[in-house]
């Protein structure tokens, strides 16, 4: 437990739970992180990966996130270790399993993430009757399938550009990671006129200066397909993506993809981070010194949770996307104006913004002599 321990902090986390069961094969962790402004929401994350350090790093993401949104909700996470490739049979027992282990941890609830669907949710709402992100059938607004998060970090690309030097119409826009983030941020920005020249998954990198097409390519991968099976534009590896010239460039998949060792390849003008900590904080203060507007994770990618939020509280999905477009506009808006005021990091800007509200609501309550 050091290695949490040292990431702690007086914001938390407040609570650590592992949960093993061997003869399962299921190993998870839960990090509740801080829950002043009410039980924390954060998703599951499957992945072969995972590890305790990581869910505490995302755990308090969202609570950065949802204080930023102005929720009534804290901050936390959830990580399963195995394939989210695996037999489905096998992914349902282990996901069953794991949410019924944490059946009394009343201060979390479930939501989608990495590796986990709206199925995956309905799983854990069956078993224990706390998850949001739920199929429509069972009265959920499936934030994946309406493409809440892409559509928040659209909104807040939008306003980014009032601090770039370029137009959204015609610009370039390079995405690693295509899966319910990245493929939706796509598809809205598309719409804005803006052209999809570049995008990895986990098997390649696919390259069009002229122009991908966007529904093409979603109706590959949804159909099991990989950027591989794109017809046109070259194909690349990987982890080539960073080296890919553009003018916006969204991280949606896994942490720390841009770091000290490869931060100086990239070549853009705006990164806006549609996965959670896409980027280490060395890379970060590398893209402030050379001019780069850097969009932080938990203002441009709060659509998901704010959707979540709406769902669990019973409002409708018209109103879960006016919350996402007026939140994350006004947010990012108040962030980069701070940013420029002081010339800091917008996360610093962010990290005021957020920490204010955490703290001022710590203080209000009982729980935060404690």
């Amino acid at each position: 437990m050091e290695d949490i321990f040292a990431l702690g902090d007086s914001l938390g986390p407040a609570k650590v739970i592992h949960v093993y069961q061997p003869h399962l094969g299921l190993k998870g962790v839960l990090v509740v992180d801080n829950v002043a402004t009410g039980p924390s929401i954060g998703g599951l994350r499957m992945a072969a990966d995972v590890s305790t350090v990581e869910c505490a790093r995302l755990a308090r993401a969202m609570t950065l996130k949802n204080a930023a949104a102005g929720l009534p909700h804290g901050g936390g996470k959830s990580v399963l270790c195995g394939d989210p490739q695996m037999d489905p049979g096998k992914k349902e027992l282990l996901i069953r399993a794991f949410a019924h282990a944490l059946r009394n941890e009343k201060d979390y609830i479930f939501g989608p993430d990495m590796g986990t669907n709206e199925e995956c949710m309905a799983w854990v709402k069956d078993e224990i009757g706390r998850s949001v992100g739920l199929p429509f059938e069972l009265g959920g607004i499936p934030l994946d399938v309406i493409g809440a998060t892409g559509f928040g970090v659209q909104q807040a690309i939008e306003v980014a550009i009032e601090y770039c030097n370029f137009s959204l119409a015609g610009a370039r826009l390079v995405i690693q990671g295509f899966g319910a983030v990245g493929s939706h941020a796509a598809r809205f920005l598309s719409q804005k006129g803006v052209i999809l020249v570049g995008v990895a998954d986990s098997r390649a990198t696919i390259h069009d200066p002229n122009g991908i097409d966007v529904e093409e390519l979603v109706r590959i991968k949804t159909g099991g397909g990989s950027v591989l099976d794109y017809p046109r534009g070259k194909k690349l590896e990987s982890e080539e993506v960073i080296d890919l010239d553009c003018d916006i460039w969204v991280p949606a998949a896994r942490p720390d993809i841009l770091n000290k060792d490869n931060v100086h390849r990239l070549k853009t003008k705006l990164v806006a981070q549609g996965a959670n900590i896409p980027l280490t904080p060395e890379a970060e203060q590398y893209l402030h010194a050379k001019g780069v507007l850097n969009l932080p994770d938990f203002i441009a990618n709060a659509g998901g949770v704010i959707c979540a939020a709406v769902e669990y509280h019973g409002g409708s999905q018209a109103t879960a996307m006016e919350n996402i477009r007026d939140k994350i506009t006004a947010n990012t808006r108040t962030m980069l104006e701070e940013a420029k005021q002081k010339n800091i990091l917008p996360r610093e800007a962010a990290l005021h913004l957020a920490q204010r509200r955490v703290m001022k609501a710590m203080a209000l309550k009982r729980w935060g002599i404690f």
